[in-house]
Order: structure tokens, then C-alpha cells, then sequence
């Protein structure tokens, strides 16, 4: 297989119809880490927005039960890419996520910003910082926009963009309109960066800590009030990525996709899981039946308690309450 076959494909491929299959693509065979990385860094922007931060605060997901909170970040938005929009185990996700978030008061104009995060970070990482071992074309950039206009149509959510520029308008527009400092947001800030630490050896992650922040742009390190990131850091941390980005460009492609649920950092559901049957469940959201959840005393909501991730043997789909959510 050549180095661009991947690429090539992309291009035989319809930007709007085949947006799906391009952005597993993408996100599989070409740029698994990078996007990985550039999602990651989408969701902890999220965090500086006074509204997102105090209320993922308010429910302890991010700062007492960090890990189950990324790896069920992780696993339902992989289950999406990775199975679609239609039945099965790709709606199961979307399903899951729509309970979740219509527990809480979340405005339509928050939804609209994380949704732009998504559209935006990848192109930033990959292209902006320049990251990526090669850049998105733009036919890419819009079969990556219309796969996040159609997450955000089963979301319900309303007046989503409709191109690249104008999500990018909007994130833009959003952060320097919303930024601040909330000790909530720093809170779940510091709770996530700890977590991104610990995925490295003991001996690493006294230079993992400084390296992470010195890819924090100024406007994040001010929303969370930490200190200046050195030139030095920041050149570095750049610097590295850039070399990585030139080794990767001479490797092989992918010939096998590389699913999030295959990272050695989503480490909570290590027999499996079913997209139904993880994340929390906040008062007045259904919980399957016969699932054993604990609950979480500040907030009223429940999760699963161990091993509650899969079915009883024998289970079938009707005995699981099916969630409301947008199809």
C-alpha cells in the first residue's frame, strides 16, 4: 500500500454523502493520534467556558471519577464514528450521550461551541500548528465539517453552521466572548491534566506536565490562570511535534484501523462494555434494568457500579429502557 493511497481514496469519495466513512479515515488510518490529541485538547477547551466548566464541577465526573469520565467520552464518541448514526450500536451511543446531556441545562448556544471545537482542532493541530504529517486538503475540511453538522442534527441541536469558516467564526467569536475564570473550570482543568500525566511513566511525567501546558495557547493559560508556559517549553513541545509529524510522514500507512477503544488509555472497561450501559445517569434518567449502579452523593446522579458495563448473560434489547434522543 502507498504512503497517500488512503488520501486518494478520501478524494474519490463525496465530501457530504460519504462524510462518515471519510472521517473514519481520517481519524483510523491517517492521523489516529494526532486526532485523538486535537479531540482531547477540543473537550478540555470546553472546560474555560464558565457555564461547561462549573456544571461539569458540579457533577464530580471530572474530578473524583476522571478516568471513567474520559473513557466514556472516548468509547460512546467512537462507537459513533465507528458503527454511524443508523441502528445498532452506533444510535445505542448516540442515544446514551443525548440522555446525559438533556439531564442538565445546557443552552443550545454551549452546544454550538463544543460542536465547533470538534470541527475546528483537528484543522488547527494538523494544519495551523502544523503537526500533522501532512495537511487536510479542503475537501477533507468539509466532509469533516458535514460529519459534525449531522452528530450535531441527531444532538438537537440548533442553527449549526454550515461551513468550516463560519464554525470557525464561532469558536472564535465564543471563546473571546465567554473565556473565564471559574474555580470550577480550573478545578476539572487540573483534574484532566493530572489524568493525561499519569498515562506516562512515573520517571516521564515531571517533563509530561510542563510539555502539555506549552501547547496551552495564551488564551486557555489565562481562562485558568496558570503561569506563562517559558519560550523555551514552547518551543520544544512544538518543536517535538513537528519532528514526530516528519518521521510519521515516511512510515507506512495503516493498512488496520486504530479505534479509540483500542488505546492503552481507556483502561475502565477492560471485559468490554455496552454504549447503553456507561456514563452517568442524573435524576430522572433511566437506568437499565438489572444494572447495579452506586450513586454519586453530591449530585443525586448514578453510575454503574463494577462490572455493570456489559448485559446479564441472556439479556435481550427489550429489557433495556431505550433513551430519548434525536435520529
Amino acid at each position: 500500500m502507498k504512503r497517500f493511497e488512503w488520501r486518494d481514496r478520501i478524494h474519490a469519495l463525496d465530501a457530504e454523502a460519504d462524510c462518515e466513512e471519510i472521517v473514519r479515515i481520517l481519524a483510523t488510518h491517517e492521523f489516529p493520534w494526532d486526532i485523538e490529541q486535537a479531540l482531547g485538547l477540543a473537550l478540555y477547551r470546553t472546560y474555560a467556558v464558565p457555564s461547561v466548566g462549573e456544571l461539569l464541577a458540579h457533577t464530580q465526573e471530572f474530578t473524583e471519577r476522571t478516568q471513567h469520565r474520559y473513557d466514556d467520552t472516548a468509547l460512546i464518541l467512537n462507537d459513533i464514528m465507528e458503527h454511524g448514526f443508523g441502528p445498532g450500536r452506533g444510535r445505542d451511543a448516540l442515544r446514551r450521550m443525548n440522555q446525559m446531556h438533556r439531564s442538565y441545562d445546557i443552552s443550545n448556544d454551549d452546544y454550538r461551541y463544543v460542536l465547533s471545537t470538534f470541527v475546528v482542532m483537528p484543522v488547527r493541530w494538523l494544519n495551523d500548528y502544523g503537526y500533522g504529517w501532512r495537511r487536510l486538503s479542503d475537501h477533507e475540511i468539509a466532509a469533516s465539517t458535514n460529519y459534525y453538522r449531522r452528530l450535531g442534527r441527531h444532538m438537537g441541536i440548533k442553527d449549526i453552521p454550515g461551513t468550516y469558516a463560519e464554525f470557525h467564526e464561532l469558536f472564535d467569536s465564543y471563546e473571546k466572548e465567554h473565556f473565564a475564570y471559574t474555580e470550577g473550570g480550573r478545578a476539572v482543568s487540573d483534574a484532566t491534566l493530572g489524568l493525561m500525566v499519569d498515562f506516562y511513566p512515573a520517571w516521564q511525567r515531571p517533563l509530561v506536565r510542563p510539555f502539555t501546558k506549552a501547547l496551552l495557547d495564551d488564551r486557555l493559560i489565562t481562562a485558568f490562570r496558570y503561569p506563562e508556559p517559558s519560550a523555551a517549553w514552547r518551543s520544544l513541545a512544538a518543536g517535538a511535534l513537528r519532528l514526530r509529524a516528519r518521521a510519521v510522514r515516511f512510515m507506512p500507512p495503516r493498512t488496520e484501523p486504530r479505534w479509540a477503544r483500542q488505546s492503552p488509555n481507556v483502561r475502565g472497561y477492560p471485559g468490554g462494555y455496552d454504549p447503553s450501559r456507561i456514563g452517568t445517569f442524573p435524576q430522572g434518567c433511566p437506568v437499565p434494568h438489572g444494572m447495579a449502579t452506586v450513586e454519586v452523593p453530591a449530585t443525586g446522579a448514578r453510575v454503574p457500579a463494577d462490572g455493570q458495563a456489559l448485559a446479564p448473560e441472556g439479556a435481550t434489547p427489550a429489557e433495556t429502557p431505550e433513551a430519548t434522543g434525536t435520529d
